[in-house]
């Protein structure tokens, strides 16, 4: 008969319970960068972006051959300049929005990047730093343009535009830049913004003007109701006054602050397909 010893065995050491493994919130740098990058990884987006330089030249080149000689002057080339300007800087704005709902790249963006006002901020950051970029450009071609005119037309070089002026003018780009952008973030559909900011930029100003023209009434509360009034009225920075910047930021707030904050809201809840 055979005995059998049993050896004790060895207590197994008790599981460990897994540890959470946490992530260094990505920077908001990076964040812009990638939006700038974003910006110009498409044909349709590149070639937008260096429309505003060839516009510029042609613009410039405009003036140059078809203003009469004693019209040479950097508010000239300024102005033509401004037209293109004040259509092409809120397409860019609304595009660089919009592309995350027409071009299906939410889900990604938002997967990579959860806080969705983060992504919002970084776009408008960076549609407003390549927004000065491009008129800064642009003021260079038009200063260029009136230096050449000027010689070929045999006339002193004319420098009618202080630098406070061309402050005055670059904010009221940037506020029309800003309202594309807020229109975007509202629609976010890029024929819908693109079409809205249109109606805002040439319609409601008609209408308005129409209104004030043949309404007393109308005519005593525009500066407080149209927003698009007092922005072109930054175009002509000696007939701001100090209710003039008043009249600008309640119209402002209206229009553009109010709005933007309900698009947010919006952005903030809505499903991404």
């Amino acid at each position: 008969m055979t005995t059998t010893t049993l050896t004790p065995t060895a207590a197994r050491p008790a599981a460990r319970e897994p540890r959470a493994t946490t992530y260094a919130r990505i920077p908001f740098s990076r964040i812009a960068g990638v939006e700038l990058r974003k910006m110009f990884d498409t044909r349709s987006g590149f070639w937008l972006l260096m429309s505003i330089g060839i516009l510029a030249l042609l613009a410039s080149g405009a003036v140059v051959l078809f203003a009469p000689d004693d019209e040479i002057a950097y508010g000239n080339f300024a102005g033509a300049i401004g037209i293109p300007m004040s259509i092409l800087l809120p397409v860019i704005a609304i595009l660089s929005v919009t592309g995350e709902w027409s071009q299906r790249s939410g889900l990604t963006t938002f997967t990579l990047v959860s806080s969705r006002g983060r992504v919002i901020a970084a776009k408008a950051v960076v549609a407003v730093a390549v927004g000065i970029v491009a008129i800064g450009v642009a003021l260079t071609v038009g200063a260029l343009g009136n230096v050449v005119g000027s010689q070929l037309a045999g006339v002193p070089t004319a420098w009618d535009v202080s630098v406070s002026s061309t402050a005055f003018i670059v904010l009221a780009l940037v506020l029309g830049q800003l309202m594309g952008f807020m229109l975007g973030v509202l629609i976010r559909n890029s024929p819908g913004a693109i079409v809205g900011y249109f109606v805002y930029s040439f319609i409601v100003p008609t209408l308005s003007g129409l209104l004030a023209a043949s309404q007393e009434w109308y005519r005593d509360i525009q500066h407080w109701v149209d927003f698009q009034y007092n922005q072109t009225g930054l175009y002509d920075a000696t007939s701001l006054s100090g209710s003039g910047w008043t009249h600008l930021a309640a119209t402002g707030a209206i229009w553009l602050v109010l709005p933007m904050v309900i698009g947010l809201w919006l952005v903030t809840r809505s499903e991404v397909k």
